[in-house]
């Protein structure tokens, strides 16, 4: 059994060389390589961002399931706003050589699936960003540094413009229904002879989902150091609906969410309690992580080290959708898409199920679906499952970015997370 669900984590999520060379979003490309978390050092709520020339740290953990630790390196690509490479030498947006290894790694305790836990702290000693922007993180192995084995979005950000407004269910579609629009200015503080119209970028998105990020067109207005941005297409989100919840930090007992557990073969299995669709129920309110995970072991010193890999049971108890497909989302499938997260419909149970290997810990999910025909992405999510509710706590993250005549890359110059 053992065997069976380590070369399960090695099959779920196939290795596609040319994703790795084309994606630029966060993702993991080697299956071995499990449960990429990227935080603060002070919050792992807070998205994955630091301040210029701050003590600010963001930490970076991830396991590769085996017995054997491999010989890890990562090195840093600073990007403009649309996340294409700028045109900076290594010299100019870094401090210390842009590749450099990861030595801070241990073995897993008292586990039934052995794996590697690796940590990186960034910024450190080796490595220190010298100029605000994006950032991909790439992590390799040293024997082939052209291969990407994850990679990691990073933003760092200089703060000097500040960032005010909210998320309203009043939107230019309609007045409480099922959208939310952004509305807020920017203040440009002590930057001066900007134009608003030419020189500014501004990104924004919902919640972690890196693929709901766009450009928001020229602003409403723009007077002195203060630029508006309101009725625009762009700032209206679909609502969506508060994540579902479980939580599974002991085999001695059933946590949130968890009807029942068992220990089968060489490894635990959790049985969700079966969810059922929300998009024609009332809105229910509820505080969520907005769709992070926290690695928890109950009686673990290090959870990174004492959280066992799991199987997790979901049902969702739906009937048969024809030609559509349907699929688990959250921080931990990191944006995508594919047959380890698709659901799949059982007759006899009627109803979804999907068994998925987890690290043990609290998690945010929910459900997604999509017509086959389509390829799966923020756009085209259809609301069959979860529903779109204008009450729903979401998270926007906005990006300022200016771009001066003359300069070969953009500069963030104001991060901020906005709610409704």
């Amino acid at each position: 059994m053992r065997l069976h669900l380590i070369i399960t984590l090695l099959t779920l999520c196939p290795f596609i060389i040319s994703g790795a060379e084309q994606s630029t979003y966060t993702e993991v490309f080697n299956p071995r390589f499990r449960t990429l978390k990227v935080a603060s050092a002070d919050n792992f709520m807070s998205p994955p961002v630091i301040r210029l020339n701050t003590d600010d740290r963001l930490i970076i953990t991830f396991d590769e399931i085996g017995d054997s630790f491999s010989q890890l390196q990562y090195r840093l690509i600073h990007c403009n706003a649309d996340w294409k490479p700028s045109r900076l030498v290594e010299s100019e947006y870094l401090d210390g050589f842009n590749i450099a290894d990861i030595n801070d790694y241990a073995y897993s305790e008292n586990t039934y699936i052995h794996f590697i836990n690796y940590r990186i702290l960034f910024p450190n000693e080796d490595m220190r960003p010298i100029h605000s922007g994006n950032y991909l993180l790439q992590v390799f192995d040293r024997d082939n540094t052209d291969e990407n084995i994850m990679q990691i979005r990073l933003y760092v950000t200089e703060g000097g413009a500040g960032i005010s407004g909210r998320a309203t269910g009043r939107t230019d579609k309609g007045f409480n229904q099922e959208w939310q629009q952004l509305e807020f200015t920017v203040d440009l503080g002590d930057l001066k002879n900007i134009n608003a119209y030419q020189d500014i970028t501004v990104t924004a998105g919902q919640n972690i989902d890196e693929k709901s990020i766009r450009v928001i067109p020229a602003p409403l207005r723009s007077e002195g150091s203060t630029i508006t941005y309101a009725h625009k297409p762009e700032l209206v989100f679909n609502a969506g609906n508060e994540y579902r919840r479980f939580e599974s930090v002991s085999n001695s007992f059933s946590g949130m969410g968890v009807d029942s557990l068992k220990y089968l073969g060489d490894n635990y299995h959790v049985w969700l309690k079966p969810d059922k669709p929300r998009a024609l129920r009332n809105y229910e309110f509820d505080r969520t992580q907005h769709g992070r995970f926290l690695v928890r072991e109950y009686n673990a010193t290090d959870s990174d080290l004492g959280a066992d890999y799991i199987t997790v049971h979901f049902t969702l108890d739906m009937p048969l959708q024809r030609d559509i497909d349907i699929y688990l989302d959250g921080e931990m499938t990191h944006g995508k898409f594919d047959r380890s997260n698709k659901m799949v419909y059982n007759p006899e149970m009627r109803a979804y199920t999907l068994e998925m290997p987890l690290k043990q810990g609290s998690y945010n999910y929910r459900y997604r679906a999509f017509r086959n025909t389509d390829t799966p992405g923020f756009g085209n999510a259809l609301p069959i499952v979860e529903g779109d509710k204008y009450e729903t706590s979401n998270e926007y993250p906005v990006m300022i970015y200016y771009h001066p005549a003359g300069a070969r890359a953009d500069r963030l110059i104001g991060f901020s997370v906005l709610q409704n």
